[in-house]
């Protein structure tokens, strides 16, 4: 009878706290997909495209992100193939000079500054590393997002960034990422 009390106690805290752990992230991010649907692979495979001839960085050494409907249309002004997706994407962009409205899959927080060129150029990180295999992606992943802070569901943690420094044997301080 003294044992009751405890164990019911006991068992509704992890009851609640594996609710929140598995339920959270489902109810606080909303999912949305890109505006266009696009394979990395048939880029990578059949057109030979690299990471850094579409996703390229500007003058100032600041990564450009999702390229502009320029890079796209020096190939694709009329169907490059059969497939109904790039059909769609010449109608609704390309003929109309319309910028696909790409969604930042890792915006981040206002306080954090991340510099790719000083990752790619100076330390000669693949882009695989942080991004993963999307050369063999045959199409985008779903964009999640927090409606609240209004900040993507990040692909990179902290705790990533920080691995991956000490296995470079780079240790900085805080401050040379949030600002």
């Amino acid at each position: 009878m003294k044992l009751r009390a405890p164990i019911l106690f006991l068992a509704g805290a992890l009851a609640a706290l594996g609710a929140g752990w598995l339920g959270f992230p489902r109810v606080i991010y909303r999912t949305q997909a890109q505006p266009v649907d696009f394979s990395h692979r048939i880029h990578a495979e059949k057109a030979g495209s690299k990471c850094d001839d579409c996703h390229a960085f500007r003058a100032d050494g600041t990564f450009a992100g999702a390229p502009t409907l320029d890079k796209c249309a020096s190939c694709h002004a009329a169907p490059m193939g059969d497939s109904a997706a790039e059909k769609k994407f010449i109608d609704q962009y390309v003929t109309p000079q319309r910028e696909p409205a790409w969604l930042a899959y890792a915006r981040q927080p206002e306080n954090v500054f991340f510099s790719h060129i000083t990752h790619v150029k100076r330390a000669n990180l693949k882009c695989e590393r942080c991004h993963g295999d999307q050369g063999s992606a045959t199409t985008l992943r779903p964009y999640q997002y927090d409606p609240v802070s209004t900040y993507s569901r990040q692909v990179m943690s902290m705790d990533a960034c920080i691995a991956c420094h000490r296995e470079q044997h780079k240790d900085h301080s805080c401050l040379d990422c949030h600002k």
